[in-house]
């Protein structure tokens, strides 16, 4: 009993030293190679190459110029917009993601598909979402919130597409946007509204709909097992091929909890047990949603 008891805590000391070193490998890459990865991304995001020129720190894209700073390791240019199906989406899914782009500079947008009327609280859950984003700091006109009785909080109704899809495309060439992120085509909970968004985005990319310059992650879906593994699940998403993988230390997840909280309709019990367990409050993976198969690029 006793061996089995030395064996459990000697794993448990090797996965925080694994988990600790992979965190502080992230960060290193990001900080010492910030402007290689997210040239990378750009480009990897964009359909094609055509128009796409890089000298010395500017990069331009279809006449948008891109630029960086190497002594802030932050990137201007990037616009990116989140799109969920209902407020506190992007905290519950989503904030490493959020955290991350913001702390590179990027201009971080919000579009929510319903106001989350589920339960007739949906004037109620609108400010929270607002609230959440303070915490977050997206500033309130980059948050839009889409209310139409055809797309109803309702897992039980499938989305129209066109319609989905339309909003987004109109939102994207509104605000410039030249990356759009959301759910997979398993919407991490298996909700319908989450996967009508993918299946929405990837319409517009398999189309060609999208403009030049403008691409879409999805954001991976787990097993049960990995979902609820919190930081322990961290090694895994590591060595998984992913296009793009954010990673949030202790202050940011404080941060995230914080914009959660903001969410107070929503804190039932099991959702206090989600923010301490699930592994989307600390580690987003995403992958291309792209029209034609290509090779994966890894970005940090």
């Amino acid at each position: 009993m006793v061996s089995l008891l030395l064996a459990v805590v000697l794993l448990f000391i090797v996965l925080y030293v694994w988990i600790t070193r992979i965190y502080h490998q992230h960060r290193q890459t990001v900080a010492k190679s910030g402007s290689a990865h997210l040239v990378s991304l750009i480009k990897s995001v964009s359909r094609s190459d055509r128009g796409f020129s890089v000298s010395r720190n500017k990069y331009t894209n279809d006449g948008t110029e891109w630029q960086f700073s190497d002594e802030s390791q932050t990137f201007n240019g990037l616009r990116a917009l989140f799109v969920t199906a209902h407020p506190d989406d992007e905290c519950m899914f989503f904030s490493p993601a959020v955290i991350r782009l913001l702390e590179i500079n990027a201009s971080v947008h919000l579009l929510c598909l319903s106001s989350g009327n589920y339960y007739s609280q949906g004037e109620v859950r609108k400010k929270e979402l607002l609230k959440s984003c303070e915490v977050f700091g997206i500033p309130p006109a980059h948050v839009t919130v889409i209310e139409n009785r055809e797309l109803p909080d309702d897992p039980n109704v499938q989305w129209d597409i066109h319609l989905v899809s339309s909003l987004i495309l109109k939102h994207v060439k509104a605000a410039a946007i030249n990356l759009v992120l959301t759910f997979d085509g398993s919407g991490v909970s298996g909700h319908a509204n989450h996967i009508a968004l993918y299946r929405s985005l990837r319409y517009l990319v398999s189309t060609g709909k999208m403009p030049e310059g403008c691409a879409g992650l999805a954001l991976e879906t787990v097993s049960i097992f990995r979902k609820y593994l919190s930081v322990l699940e961290l090694p895994v998403s590591w060595l998984r091929s992913s296009d793009f993988i954010c990673v949030i230390g202790r202050e940011e997840y404080t941060q995230a909890k914080r914009a959660m909280f903001c969410h107070q309709s929503q804190l039932l019990w099991f959702r206090h047990i989600y923010l301490l367990l699930s592994r989307y409050m600390s580690t987003n993976t995403f992958q291309r949603i792209a029209k034609d198969e290509e090779k994966r690029l890894k970005v940090y």
